[in-house]
């Protein structure tokens, strides 16, 4: 009776574990991908951590529960990391629901000083990562009629000096999301985020988490009257995979608190 009642036990948490669902978030170990993927695993996901930092991901694994949560080393840009790590995550966490591309790299310097290298290399992580993720877990998302989240930025629409390469790659991320929603329709949906301002200065690794000082001008230049953080992000991302939004593809989402709206004469 006592070995029945543990193999029921055992049976409830498997098929518990069976029924949440698996989504990678790439560059979650840091900023606004680590707060994501504490999001996704208290609303019930499964997650897979894509992240180059090893580092970071040592560290992280303290934070997360552990049986929800797998940590893989990956290159977003490299084609053969992306391939093997999703193979392995797919192995551990079964078929793919989600998929949010987070992984960034920013290069900020004035344009005759940034080397082709550099400018390869933000194109690199931010598009050519996005695209490889989407191509190699597009089989796994049509089974499951999954959902796409793909992380741009405000910069894609505005600018500061010396952000070429951050924000070519940002434009070049909505123009793949609507892109991506068409191919993949109707089973697969598609769509990204535009963040603003959002405060994650204190969600880094130990070696590099420095809070930035934020002043009540910061605030209350934002029709919202704050300066975004995380679970701003983290929220939409879940209203974009739930499945109850299916009629949502192919959108892009500022959110940036009101910024991008506020006219501004000098």
């Amino acid at each position: 009776m006592q070995i029945i009642c543990i193999f029921n036990r055992i049976k409830r948490h498997d098929m518990k574990r069976a029924e949440r669902s698996h989504v990678i978030v790439t560059g979650g170990a840091q900023g606004i991908g680590r707060i994501v993927t504490g999001q996704l695993i208290e609303n019930g996901y499964n997650v897979s951590i894509f992240d180059i930092d090893g580092e970071a991901m040592e560290e992280l694994k303290h934070v997360f529960n552990n049986k929800y949560c797998q940590y893989f080393v990956t290159d977003v840009s490299n084609e053969v990391s992306v391939k093997s790590c999703i193979r392995a995550a797919v192995k551990h966490f079964g078929p793919i629901y989600g998929l949010v591309n987070n992984a960034v790299c920013a290069i900020f310097k004035p344009m005759e000083e940034l080397s082709l290298n550099e400018w390869n290399t933000a194109l690199g992580t931010n598009l050519t990562g996005t695209f490889l993720c989407c191509k190699h877990a597009a089989s796994n998302l049509k089974e499951t009629h999954g959902s796409i989240v793909n992380m741009s930025s405000t910069r894609a629409f505005q600018s500061e000096p010396n952000t070429e390469s951050y924000s070519a790659s940002k434009g070049g991320i909505n123009a793949l999301t609507h892109a991506m929603a068409m191919s993949l329709g109707p089973n697969v949906r598609v769509n990204s985020i535009s963040p603003g301002w959002i405060d994650v200065s204190a969600v880094r690794k130990k070696s590099n988490a420095i809070q930035e000082k934020i002043s009540p001008e910061d605030h209350a230049q934002h029709p919202a009257g704050r300066v975004g953080n995380g679970l701003d992000i983290a929220r939409m991302v879940l209203f974009l995979l739930n499945k109850e939004n299916s009629f949502i593809t192919g959108q892009n989402f500022v959110v940036d608190g009101g910024m991008t709206k506020k006219m501004i004469y000098i």
